[in-house]
């Protein structure tokens, strides 16, 4: 039986689903746009970023490519998952509560480390690149905390909400256009 939810709680849900997509479409659009050779801003990752563009634009490329599509993926796969209950419901839901509580943690002290050089609360012996910290203080690790903190929340809130068999009226049932039973060939 199909389970639809209802309540204030799918609303945040939604919203929550909605802000962790676009938090990791707007990371894995960077991505693709250094991918494709652009590169305004790509010295906020690093300095070996620009390097390994310099040195190995096809290999950089290509490597940029495939993160920007796994950015992608892991930004609207939860969502996707979460509307329509793939048969892989559960390991999607444990992936993306593995990947948010790693966005969290990646993403906050990443942003910490980055505004405790910028302030001075951490001098590292070999200097730093101002555009780096800054690139990662105000934009990339912030961007990643949202990324799972929404994820994080829109789990959370999508697992508590109250939920009722969904209605079973034709016009707002959507049918399966495969059903289970001829999946994959089987008959």
């Amino acid at each position: 039986m199909q389970r639809q939810s209802v309540g204030r709680g799918s609303r945040i849900a939604t919203l929550a689903f909605t802000t962790a997509a676009i938090a990791g479409l707007l990371h894995g659009a960077a991505s693709l746009y250094w991918a494709v050779g652009g590169r305004w801003q790509l010295e906020s990752v690093g300095g070996w970023a620009v390097e390994l563009a310099d040195e190995h634009p096809i290999g950089s490329g290509i490597g940029l490519g495939l993160l920007a599509v796994l950015k992608a993926l892991a930004a609207v796969v939860p969502a996707i998952n979460e509307r329509w209950h793939s048969p892989f419901y559960r390991a999607v839901r444990s992936c993306s509560w593995a990947g948010g509580v790693l966005l969290v943690v990646w993403g906050g002290m990443s942003a910490l480390s980055a505004w405790a050089v910028l302030t001075g609360l951490i001098r590292p012996s070999g200097g730093y690149d101002s555009a780096t910290m800054i690139g990662h203080a105000v934009v990339w690790d912030p961007l990643f905390l949202i990324w799972g903190s929404a994820l994080l929340t829109a789990l959370w809130v999508s697992g508590t909400t109250q939920t009722r068999p969904a209605e079973r009226s034709e016009t707002s049932r959507i049918s399966d256009p495969l059903p289970e039973a001829h999946c994959f060939g089987q008959r």
